[in-house]
């Protein structure tokens, strides 16, 4: 539709990345040019190859967080025979539904709620690669939080709460889900998708005020939409995530997507972490429908300014950044590794 199309190219949320981001490039080359080192960021998780800018292992980082707060996980590794995987679900406990994400991958880049073991066998088989094995967790409220943390031990800060609404329509009693869905920008971006993956599920008919759950899965590019959570930053929630947070003493910089009960869980600390993101992990708040460009932008250069600043407390401790040279061959590969996987 005329109307969607619009909206995809003039509204700040739904542009394409690459075109959003072109103010971002300039914040990083600023401070590039200040640091006189391109991936300067890098140094601020020493514990995490390029500091989690990109090719990462996810499972080698949620092995840092303490592991009362992860969920049942393990790591299938590439090409392993499937009955050797669903051994290994079985003997961790691991009931289907599940998620299957790669193990190195972004913004929710082949991650999928699986119903069924010929499900999954069929996913695994298609993307031959590392894939994390996760618990799928009912908790109700998503979330993702953003520290930072100075080496000197005493500065602590949480600059960015998202709280996730999740991709669903609400039935008239006569439309369509594909009707229900392309009435709104937000979902008629995901139809396409949906024709691929869940086709039958277009042509039914909710009852009145039915609500249909579309995407389990809280990724913005997958439909969900994130709202601003950064009132919710008061002590309470600092107590609750400092202690997890100097626990990992090679990660200064990184955003948790979690889920938990309720918000008064979360500021007891009850919490349960999918994923830990590094430098790359953005202010999710951002992309809050009412929050608007210019005020993305700002908090966008707010926090590479804080990577800026952690990069230099860690070079006064002589960690250095990842050499241009091994950063390059780094990034060469991840490229290669990710174009390999859409082509399939």
């Amino acid at each position: 539709m005329m109307r969607h199309w619009l909206k995809k190219w003039t509204v700040w949320e739904f542009l394409p990345w690459w075109l959003a981001n072109v103010p971002v490039y300039g914040f990083w080359l600023w401070f590039a040019a200040r640091s006189r080192h391109l991936v300067f960021f890098s140094n601020v998780n020493p514990s995490i190859p390029l500091g989690g800018a990109m090719g990462e292992s996810k499972f080698d980082i949620l092995k840092q967080v303490p592991q009362h707060l992860v969920p049942k996980t393990l790591l299938a590794p590439g090409g392993q025979p499937f009955g050797q995987t669903l051994a290994a679900i079985e003997e961790k406990g691991i009931a289907f539904p599940l998620i299957a994400k790669p193990d190195i991958g972004e913004r929710g880049f082949l991650v999928k709620k699986v119903e069924d073991a010929a499900a999954l066998e069929a996913h695994l088989s298609r993307y031959p690669v590392d894939f994390i094995i996760q618990e799928f967790l009912t908790l109700p409220v998503e979330m993702t939080v953003l520290y930072h943390r100075f080496p000197d031990g005493k500065r602590f800060g949480i600059t960015s709460v998202c709280v996730k609404e999740f991709l669903s329509v609400r039935g008239d009693g006569h439309s369509t889900v594909r009707a229900l869905m392309q009435a709104d920008a937000r979902s008629g971006f995901q139809v396409e998708r949906f024709e691929r993956e869940d086709p039958g599920m277009l042509e039914t008919v909710p009852a009145v005020d039915e609500t249909v759950l579309l995407e389990p899965i809280g990724n913005h590019c997958l439909g969900t939409k994130f709202l601003n959570g950064n009132h919710l930053i008061d002590q309470a929630l600092l107590d609750a995530f400092e202690p997890v947070c100097a626990f990992l003493p090679g990660v200064l910089y990184g955003r948790f997507d979690l889920k938990c009960e309720s918000l008064e869980a979360l500021r007891r600390g009850q919490f349960k972490v999918m994923e830990l993101n590094g430098v790359f992990g953005e202010p999710a708040h951002v992309y809050d429908p009412s929050f608007g460009m210019w005020r993305a932008y700002r908090d966008y250069y707010r926090h590479w300014r804080i990577l800026f600043d952690l990069s230099r407390a860690q070079l006064r401790l002589g960690i250095l950044p990842t050499r241009h040279r091994e950063a390059w061959r780094f990034v060469v590969r991840y490229f290669r590794y990710k174009k390999e996987l859409e082509t399939r």
